[in-house]
């Protein structure tokens, strides 16, 4: 039994492949796991239009962080009011999760995207935290021009920018 050991944690709703879901967000991160799964009892088929026996949810870790997701029905969709922002130190790492992650283009604006599961994510260096909060407003006011123009961020474009 696995025993859940964070206060909070996030829970997505998905029509439906919750567990494709997690096995593909296990696959794109390192130090992730599945932790467990449950499935549908007789007693929810009614209420939730689900089969008896198929997948309810799925418990996964993801860089240390737990998550659900939940096989519910076509009642809710994800949308773009909840994203997932994912830190990285160099080109190389947003490369790599824009690669993996990035499945609807015209969804693509400043670092975020949406995933084939409809899930929104930011993809974001992490020297840019440091860039927009600079004392001088010229350079926030230059960086911040220039991601707002690209749809992937270019940490040497923003480099650029931020130097003036």
């Amino acid at each position: 039994m696995v025993k859940i050991s964070q206060k909070i944690v996030p829970h997505l709703w998905l029509e439906k492949d919750a567990d494709k879901a997690a096995e593909f967000y296990v696959s794109v991160f390192k130090n992730s796991r599945i932790l467990k799964t449950s499935y549908y009892p007789e007693a929810a088929e009614e209420v939730s239009g689900q089969k008896k026996g198929s997948v309810m949810t799925v418990g996964f870790v993801l860089e240390g962080q737990e998550f659900m997701v939940l096989n519910g029905g076509p009642a809710f969709k994800l949308n773009e009011a909840v994203s997932f922002m994912v830190f990285c130190e160099n080109q190389k790492e947003i490369d790599y999760f824009w690669d993996k992650l990035s499945f609807v283009p015209e969804s693509e604006q400043c670092g975020w995207l949406k995933d084939k599961f409809g899930l929104s994510w930011q993809i974001v260096p992490t020297i840019l935290d440091t860039m927009i909060t600079d004392k001088d407003p010229q350079k926030v006011e230059r960086v911040t021009a220039a991601f707002l123009k690209m749809k992937k961020f270019d940490i040497s474009a923003l480099q650029k920018a931020y130097e003036g």
